[in-house]
């Protein structure tokens, strides 16, 4: 349980020093910094499940999201002592594995989380994600765009979850059932996004150039690899909609819901509604996929 005392929270024990708790972080939404930690309390159950173990990459707004923004890799100082780092490759990274150190990022307006795609002391991908990116900054064919992949996937007898990148885009989350490569899950990415270009080449692109992309959907497999990240599953996104990354169900998709729809201000409804989707997915076996275009 969280007790104020004037200007700071004190968590598990843990005091964490709160800085201009009125400042107004998402203008649009009228969210502050401590409605922000607020609701980073409902969400920490979830979010810190899929940034646990992981090397964290956060993107901190000093000033809101109309502000000047900047990645954080190495952990800040001072750290206080309840802050465990993961060194990697000479890096700091936060390890996110505890709600004070949720609010303590939080506080320093960290309002996006991106964790690695491998846990710490592991090269090996944690799960496979698929990026869907659209080259238009609106783009109303996204979810038909996901709808068509889910197909495909079925076809491939690979279940998965689509989730909101809580920007404009949309991954495919797969949970594994065994450990394979970074090189494994590429070469699926691209058998995968060959066909869908093949199948629907007015829809989906494999080109990586933005600027030769034209109006097409981006099927992104190469985004995920070692030392990348990508949105957290239940990350607050910075945009003025306070989006949040949000598992979605299929039905969901094929009412073409729009990402903005989850954000801040009703994710913990949503939670408490339906629970963590990517939870109830089983792990998924990709063996036959591998066998089958020769990447065992």
């Amino acid at each position: 349980m969280a007790t104020a005392v004037k200007g700071s929270v004190t968590v598990d024990g843990h005091e964490i020093t709160i800085t201009n708790p009125e400042k107004v972080l998402w203008p649009e939404r009228n969210i502050t910094k401590l409605t922000y930690l607020e609701k980073l309390l409902g969400l920490a159950p979830y979010l810190l499940k899929y940034c646990r173990d992981r090397h964290l990459t956060t993107i901190r707004f000093p000033n809101g999201v109309h502000g000047k923004s900047f990645y954080q890799k190495n952990a800040p100082e001072p750290l206080p002592p309840f802050v465990r780092v993961a060194p990697l490759d000479g890096v700091n990274y936060v390890h996110l594995d505890s709600i004070p150190t949720l609010l303590w990022l939080g506080n320093l307006a960290c309002l996006e989380f991106h964790p690695s795609f491998h846990r710490i002391g592991s090269t090996l991908p944690a799960e496979w994600l698929i990026d869907i990116d659209p080259s238009l900054e609106v783009e109303p064919r996204i979810m038909k765009a996901v709808h068509l992949i889910g197909e495909a996937l079925d076809r491939m007898n690979i279940r998965a979850v689509p989730k909101t990148s809580g920007a404009t885009g949309v991954q495919l989350y797969v949970p594994l059932a065994k450990p394979y490569t970074f090189e494994q899950l590429r070469k699926i990415g691209h058998f995968l996004g060959r066909y869908l270009t093949q199948q629907y080449p007015k829809l989906f692109t494999i080109e990586r150039l933005k600027k030769n992309r034209g109006d097409l959907i981006y099927v992104d497999y190469l985004q995920h690899w070692y030392g990348k990240t990508l949105s957290s599953p239940y990350t607050p996104r910075a945009r003025e909609a306070a989006s949040v990354s949000a598992p979605l169900e299929w039905s969901e998709v094929e009412a073409n819901v729009d990402p903005r729809d989850f954000n801040l201000l009703n994710m913990e409804e949503r939670l408490r509604a339906k629970g963590d989707l990517i939870e109830r997915t089983p792990p998924q076996s990709l063996d036959h996929v591998l066998s089958f275009i020769g990447g065992a």
